[in-house]
């Protein structure tokens, strides 16, 4: 890695929006932002993977936008870097699909292996563990039935099966498994494959749920579980939901915040 200039050492930090209309030095850090006029009655700011939006009424003039981004300029900057960060995260946990790479399955690290000897009964896969002497290596290899030259795309299609059939799986029977402790019925399962969101429920007792979700913990898995089924006794998130799930997950908070910090593979 070449060694960084002085100068390079000293520039300020640097977010821009890819739409940025304007800029603002906030503290030490330069933030070039998209300014957007609307119909609305405050100044809005938010922050996204791309950066930051300002949003303000017609009427308030650019001295006044420049100064509410300065009074709110903690927070930007806060936000700017957390959002930074977690795309590092992802960035870091992308997968290399190819023979050996690892990948996270039910909160352990999985190693890939190809064989193309069978099809393991027809679903493509089979997980085993590992006869590993070294304790840091994976303790369980995931098996895939393709040839030795099969490609990126078809390496990640057949692994992407196998962990679908595998979530609906363990989805069906975690749904068994808590329904009778709320109450509730449910009557349909649905894979969804949404960037954010983690599961939905309706009233007439569907349930979806993201089945990257076995990329997580168990217990994590367990806990959006419950969440979705629910919102089959409370529709809304209200504190009488909150107190619902924590009948049946009492340390739901923190598992809610693994869900949103830990960095998911990106495909």
């Amino acid at each position: 890695m070449p060694a960084q200039t002085l100068q390079q050492v000293l520039a300020p930090a640097t977010y821009r929006h890819p739409a940025a209309t304007r800029e603002a030095l906030l503290g030490d850090v330069v933030v070039g932002y998209q300014f957007r006029r609307g119909k609305r009655r405050t100044i809005g700011f938010s922050v996204g993977a791309e950066g930051l939006v300002v949003s303000a009424p017609k009427w308030v003039p650019l001295y006044e936008i420049d100064k509410a981004v300065q009074e709110k300029s903690g927070w930007i900057v806060a936000k700017l870097h957390e959002t930074r960060a977690r795309h590092d995260r992802l960035e870091a946990a992308r997968i290399e699909w190819r023979d050996g790479t690892t990948l996270p399955f039910l909160g352990e690290t999985v190693r890939l292996q190809i064989d193309p000897r069978h099809a393991f009964g027809g679903v493509g896969g089979e997980l085993r563990s590992a006869e590993a002497s070294d304790a840091a290596a994976p303790q369980k290899i995931l098996y895939i039935g393709l040839a030795h030259d099969a490609s990126a795309e078809q390496i990640r299609d057949s692994v992407q099966a196998w962990l679908m059939r595998r979530a609906k799986q363990l989805f069906t029977e975690r749904l068994d498994h808590f329904a009778p402790h709320l109450g509730v019925q449910w009557r349909k399962l649905s894979l969804s494959s949404a960037g954010t969101r983690w599961g939905s429920a309706s009233a007439d007792g569907a349930i979806r749920l993201n089945w990257r979700l076995v990329h997580f913990k168990p217990s994590v898995i367990d806990y959006v579980v419950v969440h979705e089924l629910s919102h089959l006794r409370v529709m809304d998130h209200s504190p009488r939901f909150w107190d619902t799930v924590r009948t049946v997950v009492p340390d739901y908070a923190r598992l809610r915040s693994q869900l949103k910090d830990e960095a998911v593979p990106r495909w």
